[in-house]
């Protein structure tokens, strides 16, 4: 049965919020660390440490909840190995972004892929969406535009970086919907995001290796720490609390990396910047409400 606000107690909701915050927190703080490296490391062998981490990580989680045979059966496994390859390719060309942009501006643009997956999921999965939500998701966009500004002295090349990963995070969501709605569960998508992602990184990351330097070692196992407690926050704040009612907090990640941005790399966005990431964050949580009251 599913869980609504009503069966929810209000201190258990807060405890899920918390964690959700939290996660947003760390999620923040991990890209600042892989902002550091990867001015001077390729972003292939960043990808290859985390997610060499991440596998060993949902391996124990399978292993001490399930079995891995029983994880590896998947009703949709090739659209799994799908939804995994998106995975990947938007870690790793998010962490690209992060060598030339600055946190703010990355996650301002990263924000609109909620939005994206509204888009995609009418096509895809058939959802019925409201002239009032698609109203949303062109609003939505609109802010985009205005953080990007094309046409203007001030746009940079380098900003659609962020939007390619956006487009696959959204990808992402709509595919994950779609091996949950046909019958795999958690265990299993963990398992082929893990395993599938850790074989593609291998791959790139082996040809692309040098040997990190003692601090480099360190700020690799800190992103990788980091990663993985993130998400077990995340899967803890499930929990105590809804999806549907954490979903909204996820957009404090856009300001935790705002002032991380600014305290470690002196970063502040510019007005442009603020006001399309305000209209991209109020599109997309009039979208969630929508959601919520339909």
């Amino acid at each position: 049965m599913s869980q609504t606000y009503k069966e929810v107690e209000p201190n258990m909701v807060g405890k899920g919020v918390l964690l959700c915050l939290a996660a947003m927190l760390v999620f923040a703080s991990q890209d600042a660390v892989t902002k550091m490296l990867v001015q001077e490391m390729s972003v292939a062998q960043v990808v290859l440490v985390r997610y060499w981490v991440f596998a060993m990580f949902a391996i124990i989680w399978v292993t001490r909840t399930s079995t891995i045979r029983h994880a590896l059966r998947s009703v949709r496994p090739k659209l799994q190995v799908f939804r995994s390859l998106l995975s990947i390719a938007e870690i790793a060309i998010f962490n690209l972004a992060l060598r030339y942009l600055g946190l703010a501006e990355s996650h301002a643009l990263m924000a609109v892929f909620p939005l994206m997956a509204i888009a995609l999921a009418a096509p895809i999965l058939g959802e019925r969406v409201s002239r009032n939500c698609w109203l949303a998701v062109m609003a939505g966009f609109v802010g985009t535009l205005v953080i990007l500004r094309p046409g203007l002295e001030v746009f940079k090349i380098e900003s659609l970086i962020p939007l390619s990963a956006a487009l696959c995070f959204a990808g992402y969501h709509v595919v994950t919907r779609q091996v949950s709605s046909a019958g795999d569960g958690f265990n299993t998508n963990v398992l082929y995001m893990a395993l599938v992602g850790c074989v593609c990184a291998t791959l790139f990351g082996i040809t692309a290796w040098r040997e990190p330097s003692m601090q480099e070692w360190f700020l690799l196992g800190v992103i990788s720490v980091m990663s993985v407690a993130a998400q077990l926050f995340l899967v803890k704040a499930l929990e105590y609390a809804p999806a549907s009612i954490l979903q909204p907090f996820n957009y404090s990640l856009l300001v935790f990396a705002t002032i991380i941005g600014y305290l470690v790399f002196n970063e502040f966005p510019d007005s442009w910047t603020l006001v399309g990431a305000s209209i991209v964050i109020v599109s997309g949580l009039y979208v969630i409400y929508s959601q919520r009251t339909s």
